[in-house]
């Protein structure tokens, strides 16, 4: 079990909620108004914890779900986070309306990436257009990924 200097403390984590990402100001916000801080001891590689961000980020264009820096998540942390262990965590809102997970180092002192999805129901509009940078190639245009959740009506 972790101690208390292990972990940075809730206060310690609005601090480090700065820049990066677009999810940033609506996670302080959601520590402010009183949301649940809970950081995790585990420490899985780079690759599971992108696999599985990746999966939320498409998961959550497929059917519609608002959501704040998970393309951008994605993206930090796959160019740049390779062949290292990190450390995650997540921010309930009190209202419980938004959920955030923070992607930090393996020591918990470095806040890689954070990013919300908005608890709603999933949306029965049709699919929606994401445009993703390619890793490694700044010079060549961005892809299109076009996610299309079957006709609308």
């Amino acid at each position: 079990m972790a101690t208390e200097d292990e972990n940075p403390s809730p206060p310690d984590i609005t601090v480090m909620l700065k820049g990066r990402t677009s999810a940033c100001k609506a996670a302080r916000d959601a520590i402010a108004a009183g949301g649940e801080v809970v950081l995790y001891d585990g420490q899985p590689p780079q690759w599971m914890v992108v696999g599985i961000a990746a999966t939320r980020l498409r998961r959550s264009l497929k059917i519609g779900l608002t959501t704040l820096g998970l393309d951008e998540t994605v993206e930090i942390l796959r160019a740049r986070h390779r062949d290292e262990r990190l450390r995650t965590g997540n921010i309930v809102a009190a209202d419980r309306s938004w959920f955030f997970t923070l992607y930090f180092n393996a020591t918990g002192t470095e806040l890689l990436a954070r990013s919300g999805v908005k608890r709603e129901a999933p949306s029965k509009a049709g699919g929606q257009k994401l445009q993703l940078q390619r890793p490694g190639s700044p010079g060549s245009p961005p892809a299109t990924f076009l996610i299309w959740n079957g006709p609308t009506s």
